[in-house]
């Protein structure tokens, strides 16, 4: 089974690859690293959910904003590379979730995203990670992430 069925037999579909909103590279290969500028949870152009998680999401909306994510770093990759089938590893990934001031549970924010991708890519998903909160994001989005993949 090809990652993309996998993704399809988990009930997604891979978006087309998302344009950056900014002057920079949404993707830049060194050596066999790819890197991947931070990423919002885009659908079709447009963040379905804005504000602080804690205040205007709870953490179930947040931890499917943070799959929407993971969805587009993977269009992106593909975009960049032309399929899926060339990731060795999901090295790193750092994920900002802007939140209410007394808010900790980032992680479980995060985790959603570490356990979808260990769906997709069994043992080549295990990867590093840091999960901070901030007190805004770009565009009102309520999460971004970055993300390292082997090639």
């Amino acid at each position: 089974m090809t990652i993309e069925e996998k993704i399809k037999e988990l009930g997604y579909e891979l978006p087309k690859a998302i344009k950056p909103v900014g002057a920079y590279t949404p993707a830049l290969k060194i050596g066999n690293l790819l890197f991947l500028s931070g990423i919002l949870p885009f659908v079709d152009g447009k963040l379905l959910k804005t504000g602080k998680v804690g205040k205007n999401l709870t953490i179930e909306e947040a931890q499917n904003e943070a799959i929407k994510v993971v969805l587009n770093a993977l269009a992106i990759v593909k975009d960049y590379i032309g399929s899926l089938e060339n990731i060795k590893q999901c090295i790193k990934i750092t994920g900002y979730v802007a939140t209410t001031p007394d808010f900790t549970e980032h992680p479980k924010i995060l985790n959603s995203a570490s356990e979808f991708l260990l769906k997709i890519f069994g043992d080549k998903g295990k990867h590093c990670r840091v999960a901070v909160g901030v007190c805004s994001l770009p565009l009102d989005s309520p999460l971004e992430m970055d993300f390292i993949f082997e090639l």
